[in-house]
């Protein structure tokens, strides 16, 4: 039996419905799983295929997006079912046809995502590890959150960073920053429900103009974390902020808090990716030892 097969009669089994699937069409995407459109004539799922041994990966972003679906705020594709098959792990979802947003649209993105963000929780972390891209995020439990970005991310990208080969300034300069950054947090963040991957490649808008967020990597953090990440690669429309600042006010300090926290972004795409990142951390290490 193939995996399609196993794909479509998974979808059947969770829908209580027979599926013959035609054959899938593959679709764009990220540079982690590939995509695919499987339909059979009447319904339409989105599927993500990996590797098996990456179920566990799949599995994680279905609760987040279920997490993030009960937040009755922001809009987020409801998995409906996760799986294995030979060598593949799957992930199927609703599919949902996504564009551009008008300044309205971004507007209500900007205060949908501020709600999202007073979901709170008594401590930073989540249930569960899952992934930033294809790198495992640890989100143990955690009452203090300059605890939580010492030890499962900024400390935790550059212990990798080591294992990759990237040591001398890189390192002295993070090994400085573990040591002297707590000084930047002094706005008593409280944990909030965040996306954890929100850039604008993870941001779309139905044809109502109803903003839609997938491909999470969710866990409770600083809210600021998350609005860092929106400004990394290439930014937000302004009537996002506008919107979102207007909702929940930010503090002054975030200016200087959202190079820290994007710097996790950076040394991640650095053992991703390798090329140019190094450079770019190191000058944001600089930056913040500057400010420190």
């Amino acid at each position: 039996m193939s995996v399609w097969q196993d794909i479509a009669d998974s979808i059947g089994a969770a829908t209580g419905r027979d599926f013959r699937a035609q054959p899938p069409r593959g679709l764009g995407g990220g540079c982690v799983n590939s995509a695919f459109e499987l339909s059979d004539g009447d319904q339409r799922w989105f599927v993500k295929t990996n590797r098996a041994d990456l179920l566990a990966m799949f599995e994680a972003e279905a609760e987040g997006l279920g997490a993030l679906a009960a937040s009755t705020t922001l809009r987020a594709p409801q998995a409906l079912c996760t799986g294995r098959s030979a060598d593949t792990a799957f992930i199927v979802m609703e599919h949902l046809q996504l564009g551009h947003g008008s300044d309205m649209a971004w507007r209500e993105a900007g205060r949908q995502l501020a709600a999202l963000h007073r979901c709170g929780h008594a401590a930073f972390g989540w249930h569960r590890a899952n992934t930033i891209g294809a790198t495992p995020q640890h989100n143990d439990w955690r009452d203090d959150w300059t605890g939580f970005w010492h030890e499962q991310r900024l400390g935790f990208q550059l212990e990798l960073a080591a294992r990759n080969g990237y040591r001398g300034r890189l390192q002295t300069l993070g090994e400085d920053l573990l040591g002297r950054f707590a000084v930047l947090i002094d706005h008593d963040p409280q944990p909030s429900l965040l996306h954890g991957d929100l850039w604008s490649g993870n941001l779309g808008f139905t044809r109502s103009a109803q903003p839609v967020i997938y491909d999470p990597a969710t866990y409770y953090g600083d809210r600021e974390a998350e609005l860092a990440m929106t400004e990394l690669f290439g930014g937000f429309s302004p009537d996002f902020y506008a919107a979102y600042r207007e909702a929940w006010p930010i503090d002054p300090g975030y200016r200087v808090r959202k190079t820290l926290y994007n710097l996790y972004h950076v040394l991640n795409h650095l053992n991703l990716f390798g090329g140019g990142y190094a450079a770019q951390a190191e000058h944001m290490m600089q930056s913040l030892l500057t400010e420190c």
